[in-house]
């Protein structure tokens, strides 16, 4: 089916290129950007603009083909098993590429399309089941402190999780569901995922693998290359180190430019916030400042509030699952973590206010 052929269904009214006009009459805030991505959508250009997230560099703007886009739709409708009329819920922010596929999957799947204001606790209200939805981690946790919304959760046929890594804690409470849950991999530049890991159930793993057609390899510093020519023009080379089995199934280690190298010992933030995660209640984030002497240090941000007596007893703690070149040497309590628009944790936001922080510290104790 050609774009200009397709009919988005919402509820049950269809809107295709001669009625565009009236999504502007649903009462969604996210109705004008639906309607301004089906018209960008409709029109005769071969491409789509797409806002990369910005979480680890500066936000820029693509150009993708919406040929790509749908080849990228077709294989999730059918490694999901998407059926036409099957209720797919868009509760992700249509400035992104996680939101536009949504929509890409509708049209090119004939499926019904749920809208919800795109917010931390999506299934708030939602009274009808839902066959396929896309969300963040937070967006998960969020649903699973509420009963209902929990109920809700559970009942998804085919839950994919992407936009940030899914930490232990959350992954264990997802085990258990009856449907399928997933977790995925893949980048505004692979409009969407290329791969999959089973969260749930007796096919859970620790291990991604890739879509059909989709080749991976590995650079001599251990980042991920993937080559999959039907979604992605050139070979992409990522910032992601990994550890690559022969069969292709790779695991995620961190990010190249979340290495901290403290008194050149390489340490890795992912690593220590996943350490952390079974010692601390409270919201954190790992980061680093510059330091003359040792190259950089790292700094613990917490969003709470610690007494003296308790940020000494979190540093021993700490020391007993880290190693001393993990542990932080800077513990900082803030009103907020850094995030980016769509949730992902803003690295470079974190980063920079450590250095306030730290450089703030400094000087007080200088005078």
């Amino acid at each position: 089916m050609s774009i200009q052929e397709q009919r988005l269904l919402i509820g049950d009214r269809y809107y295709d290129k001669t009625n565009l006009e009236e999504l502007l009459k649903l009462s969604l805030p996210m109705a004008k950007e639906l309607y301004s991505f089906m018209k960008e959508w409709m029109s005769d250009d071969r491409y789509v603009r797409v806002q990369t997230s910005g979480s680890t560099g500066t936000p820029k703007q693509l150009r993708v083909e919406k040929s790509r886009m749908m080849e990228s739709a077709r294989r999730t409708c059918s490694f999901l098993q998407l059926s036409k009329g099957d209720a797919a819920l868009l509760c992700l922010p249509l400035a992104y590429i996680a939101g536009k596929m949504m929509v890409v999957r509708a049209l090119v799947g004939q499926l019904r399309l749920v809208l919800v204001t795109p917010s931390g606790s999506p299934l708030e209200g939602i009274d009808e089941p839902i066959d396929f939805a896309a969300m963040i981690p937070l967006q998960v946790y969020n649903a699973l402190q509420d009963s209902v919304n929990c109920e809700r959760l559970q009942q998804i046929k085919q839950l994919i999780i992407g936009g940030g890594a899914i930490d232990a804690v959350l992954e264990e409470q997802l085990y258990l569901f009856p449907r399928a849950v997933w977790s995925t991999y893949g980048m505004t530049e692979t409009l969407s995922h290329i791969a999959l890991r089973r969260l749930n159930g007796d096919e859970a793993t620790a291990f991604y693998r890739p879509m059909k057609d989709v080749t991976l390899l590995q650079a001599a510093d251990g980042s991920l290359i993937i080559d999959a020519p039907a979604i992605v023009k050139q070979r992409l080379f990522t910032n992601d180190l990994v550890l690559l089995n022969e069969d292709q199934s790779f695991q995620i280690l961190g990010r190249k430019d979340t290495v901290i190298n403290t008194g050149g010992v390489k340490v890795q933030m992912e690593l220590v916030e996943q350490k952390l995660q079974q010692l601390l209640c409270m919201p954190f984030q790992v980061t680093a400042v510059q330091h003359p002497k040792f190259g950089e240090l790292v700094v613990l941000l917490l969003r709470a509030s610690l007494s003296q007596k308790q940020m000494d007893e979190l540093s021993k703690i700490s020391s007993a699952v880290l190693t001393r070149y993990e542990c932080p040497k800077r513990l900082y309590e803030v009103d907020a973590l850094p995030i980016t628009e769509n949730g992902k944790p803003d690295r470079l936001a974190a980063k920079k206010l450590a250095t306030i922080l730290f450089q703030s510290e400094e000087e007080q104790q200088s005078n």
